[in-house]
């Protein structure tokens, strides 16, 4: 597939249902529109635990998130589309809506919900954040 100018579309992934429904949407729209497609994982660097030793916390997140990526992107690529994956490391609206600047996207598509409750209690819907501090168009995903 031809490489747009006309748009990039960010798909923020966490390994959940929703978030791959909404990489399903977001190939489904990047095929029609011939966008190009940015999948991205963020190591969220903010919550501290006590369980384990920060830096095993950390690279078990690593190794996730590019699980996360290497599965999204063969969901993509099985639908023909090429993707840029790329994995940060910060408080994760932060990273996104940077990532979304840098890249000038035209279109973010996030799932619903990604979090169990009692995480989205204390950390706050990423969703929401988004949908309050998105530098682009905001497709959220139920």
């Amino acid at each position: 597939m031809r490489k747009s100018l006309y748009m990039n579309i960010l798909v923020p992934l966490d390994g959940s249902d929703n978030s791959q429904k909404a990489l399903i949407q977001a190939c489904d729209l990047a095929r029609v529109y011939q966008s190009n497609l940015i999948l991205v994982y963020v190591v969220d660097k903010s919550p501290s635990l006590n369980l384990l030793d920060k830096k095993e916390y950390l690279e078990i997140l690593r190794k996730f998130g590019n699980r996360v990526l290497l599965k999204g992107k063969k969901t993509a690529n099985d639908k023909g589309l090429d993707v840029t994956t790329i994995i940060k490391e910060g408080n994760i609206t932060n990273e996104i809506v940077k990532l979304a600047k840098n890249k000038k996207c035209n279109l973010m598509i996030v799932g619903s919900k990604g979090l169990g409750a009692t995480a989205r209690f204390f950390l706050g819907s990423v969703s929401n954040k988004l949908a309050n501090n998105s530098p682009c168009s905001l497709l959220i995903v139920k």
